[in-house]
């Protein structure tokens, strides 16, 4: 069981990186986003953000829609870590 709850945390951590890289080339406008690595990079995180999108539409020239997406992986990771010391107090 800790090894379920050590790779899914891990998962989280990951994936949460792999966003805020997303978000942060996002600055850079002269990057082609059909060119790899970032296609792969779009293509890991594109569907997750795209729920968020969804939810949240642009304000202005600005997107807050990963902030929200950052803000759900942040709290299933601390739940998980929660329900990890909570499951192996006993």
């Amino acid at each position: 069981m800790s090894l379920l709850f050590t790779t899914l945390s891990t998962f989280l951590q990951i994936y949460t990186t792999l966003l805020i890289i997303r978000v942060l080339l996002t600055w850079f406008p002269t990057i082609n986003w059909y060119n790899q690595p970032f296609a792969a990079l779009g293509q890991i995180t594109d569907p997750y953000l795209n729920a968020f999108r969804s939810i949240i539409p642009p304000i202005g020239m600005m997107d807050f829609s990963p902030v929200l997406a950052i803000l759900l992986l942040q709290v299933a990771g601390s739940l998980l870590a929660s329900l990890q010391s909570a499951t192996f107090a006993y």
